[in-house]
């Protein structure tokens, strides 16, 4: 096989080096790392008498200059009486216009107590346990269902049989129920089920909930919440017809329950898919730890008026990512913790993060904008729930990171297309970047010092970058007590 059919093909893509598909790991020792999240302000409270501390599956998606949320609202428990509280589920929407402050509409299109100034969707009588929404940017999709909302309606389950229906709309706003259509029965379903269509490979893909018992594809038993909690791949050509569910392939990983997915396209990087599962950690019985952890007489009340798991169960969000959505690298280290202990956290409920991420200007003025999720807070808990926004770097979920002793970072062959190099870095002010671009005949280009903090620096080089295109070349990177998030050719 000759050089260039082994080289990979990255043409002017933006690049990250979150695992060693593009790195040649004998030449190289700047470690993978993991960053943090950073905790803002609160964005939204659901305070309202249809929504409650049970909100939760919310999802955020860009629609032109407008960016729309969907989500499940209810009350679930009376922090008066230490009982719980079912007001009925009601999917519900709101609207921003630069993602920090948002509004809900007075839609109505339903009588809630003896009004219609309300922002419900679907009222109870539906009844999802989930609710989806996305824009389908399908050239062939018809105007009438351009927006689908996929949801798992509990007045359509017959015994225990999960069911998974599309419902279509024109503007985002007005779903028919009419003309919805079962798209599958195999599944369990009950979680935020979460779907695109995927151009690259012209085709819709989803990623649903399933159950297994240890060391199979399903349950054993009887008992579902002895069962693993998973994700599954399906994928369409039509959003009708539907494959079979496949476990996601993470390796050779621990096999332990994940809650929600969070799966979308990386929008800086479509040809990666990131995903941001929820682990869910069920103790199964009440230790000392329990008595001296926070909100010990709301984890026991929930324990007597709901089930053990509302009062045993703690979570934390993971990060993980995959080139071609069957394939998965995870990151068993949590991303995001539940935090330091108050009153009303380390409970069931906590680090659901909506299904959310997008640019927002960085609270320093000047400085590059910065990538925004939300995550709720107070899950069952008897208060409102609220949506607090987080940021981190853009491309910063990992960085490779150099000691101040130099190291480097080497890449495989590579096909680049472009004349000038960008990269996503941060050095300390003694630290730098150098860059040396080799071709397969020898010939190479060294860059100048490259120092400070940015998204998009310009990396200056001492010659014709451009002379490399379209050939063979490998990167090498020098450091020093910098950290590398991405490049890119242009």
């Amino acid at each position: 096989m000759n050089e260039m059919n082994m080289a990979i093909d990255i043409g002017s893509n933006r690049e990250v080096f979150w695992d060693d598909y593009l790195v040649d790991t004998e030449q190289t020792d700047v470690p993978a790392v993991q960053k943090e999240l950073t905790r803002r302000e609160a964005v939204l409270t659901h305070g309202e008498a249809w929504e409650g501390d049970g909100t939760l599956y919310h999802t955020v998606f860009k629609d032109d200059n407008l960016y729309r949320m969907y989500y499940n609202g209810n009350w679930r428990f009376d922090y008066v009486t230490m009982q719980k509280k079912d007001n009925g589920c009601h999917i519900c929407y709101a609207e921003s216009i630069d993602g920090l402050t948002w509004t809900k509409p007075k839609l109505r299109l339903h009588e809630f107590q003896g009004s219609f100034d309300n922002n419900i969707l679907f009222d109870s009588s539906v009844h999802f346990d989930n609710f989806f929404v996305f824009k389908d940017t399908n050239p062939d999709c018809p105007p009438e269902e351009r927006y689908k909302g996929v949801g798992s309606p509990i007045w359509k389950t017959a015994g225990h049989e999960k069911t998974l229906w599309c419902y279509p709309s024109p503007d985002g706003i007005h779903f028919a129920q009419e003309t919805a259509w079962l798209m599958t029965r195999k599944g369990a379903f009950d979680t935020l089920n979460t779907f695109g269509w995927y151009p690259q490979y012209g085709k819709y893909i989803g990623y649903v909930r399933g159950f297994h018992s240890p060391g199979t594809d399903h349950i054993v038993g009887t008992d579902w919440n002895a069962a693993i909690r998973d994700i599954r791949r399906i994928e369409s050509d039509n959003f009708r017809n539907w494959s079979d569910p496949v476990f996601l392939d993470f390796g050779d990983a621990e096999d332990y329950p994940l809650y929600t997915n969070q799966i979308m396209p990386y929008y800086r990087a479509p040809q990666i898919q990131i995903g941001f599962p929820t682990r869910y950690m069920e103790r199964r019985e009440w230790t000392p730890n329990f008595d001296e952890l926070c909100g010990r007489e709301l984890r026991k009340a929930r324990i007597e008026v709901m089930e053990p798991r509302e009062g045993l169960t703690v979570n934390d969000c993971l990060f993980m990512f995959s080139r071609d959505t069957v394939h998965w690298t995870r990151r068993d280290e949590a991303f995001i913790r539940t935090g330091p202990e108050q009153p009303l956290n380390w409970i069931y409920g906590d680090a659901y993060p909506a299904y959310a991420l997008y640019p927002t200007p960085s609270a320093i003025e000047g400085a590059d904008d910065e990538m925004t999720l939300l995550i709720p807070d107070n899950h069952k808990t008897g208060r409102p729930k609220v949506l607090y926004r987080y940021t981190i770097r853009q491309d910063g979920f990992m960085s490779r990171r150099a000691t101040y002793k130099p190291q480097r970072l080497v890449t495989k062959p590579l096909i680049f297309s472009g004349s000038a190099l960008r990269i996503n870095f941060s050095t300390s002010a003694r630290g730098y970047i150098y860059v040396i671009i080799r071709s397969s005949d020898g010939q190479e280009i060294r860059s100048c010092e490259t120092f400070g903090d940015s998204v998009n620096r310009r990396v200056g080089f001492a010659g014709d970058l451009a002379a490399f295109s379209g050939q063979p070349a490998t990167l090498e990177f020098l450091m020093c007590d910098a950290d590398l998030y991405s490049f890119k050719f242009e």
